[in-house]
């Protein structure tokens, strides 16, 4: 597994808040393999390969969600800490836990505007 794969899975929110999280990952990860469906989910996923990779500074211009975002990134370590970085430079963030294992981590967070 590539150091930048990445799962990114999202509750709450439209479709819109979801793309806009995707968007400001995209900046760092390059275009998601797998995007958020366009359907009324209330649980959408996208997955980064580290194909393609964005440039380390990240995307600012997302827009405003509509509502609070909860959102779980899983990877490597590495992968996590570069997806947590960038999410905090679009949206005010509050880390609502980690859980670390031998080669993949995963953090909450809830996202806002």
């Amino acid at each position: 597994m590539p150091d930048t794969q990445l799962t990114v899975t999202l509750s709450g929110g439209d479709t819109e808040d979801a793309r806009a999280v995707v968007g400001a990952l995209e900046g760092t990860f390059g275009p998601p393999q797998e995007r958020p469906s366009d359907t009324d989910a209330t649980v959408r996923m996208a997955t980064f390969t580290g194909e393609g990779q964005g440039d380390a500074s990240g995307r600012t211009d997302t827009r405003p969600l509509s509502e609070p975002v909860t959102v779980t990134v899983q990877g490597s370590p590495e992968a996590v800490r570069r997806a947590s970085d960038a999410l905090s430079r679009s949206f005010t963030t509050r880390d609502e836990g980690a859980v670390a294992g031998d080669q993949e981590q995963e953090r909450q967070l809830l996202l806002e505007s």
